[in-house]
């Protein structure tokens, strides 16, 4: 089994419900061990567009990384994610955060999540399930990250 931080958020239509199928789909292929409390976020980059919700989820998967990936792209469009552009809305976004102790850059996915410590939408909820976990980029626990965040 590897341990795995998957973050979730959404900002347009029904974001609650969002939030529960996502953590429902995920359910069948990962052993879910903590969920955070929901958290409301400004959005990044592209700031006129509504407020997110935002939530992380830790546990354990059998799956490898890219039939991970796989599922969770298949899972954003399931529950109804549309393109829209770049950091634009987004009814379901599911972030592979952390897979084992795997460090992979690639064109698809970069784990872990290379801006960790930039966005307090993952750094609170990580906080509060697993506040001592250390990042394997920074060396820091989510702890020190959060403490750290500029003001």
């Amino acid at each position: 089994m590897i341990t795995v931080f998957i973050g979730l958020g959404s900002n347009i239509g029904d974001k609650m419900n969002y939030l529960y199928l996502a953590k429902e789909g995920l359910s069948t292929i990962m052993n879910i061990n903590h969920t955070s409390s929901i958290i409301e976020t400004a959005p990044l980059y592209v700031t006129e567009q509504p407020a997110f919700l935002n939530q992380v989820i830790s546990g354990e998967t059998t799956l490898s990384i890219i039939d991970l990936l796989s599922y969770i792209t298949q899972l954003q469009q399931t529950i109804g994610r549309t393109i829209t552009y770049r950091n634009g809305p987004r009814e379901i976004d599911i972030d592979i955060l952390y897979y084992g102790n795997l460090i992979l850059e690639s064109p698809d996915i970069t784990v872990p999540h290379p801006r960790i410590n930039e966005r307090l939408f993952v750094l609170e909820p990580m906080c509060e399930i697993a506040p001592n976990w250390r990042c394997p980029i920074t060396k820091m626990t989510m702890k020190e990250l959060l403490l750290n965040y500029p003001a």
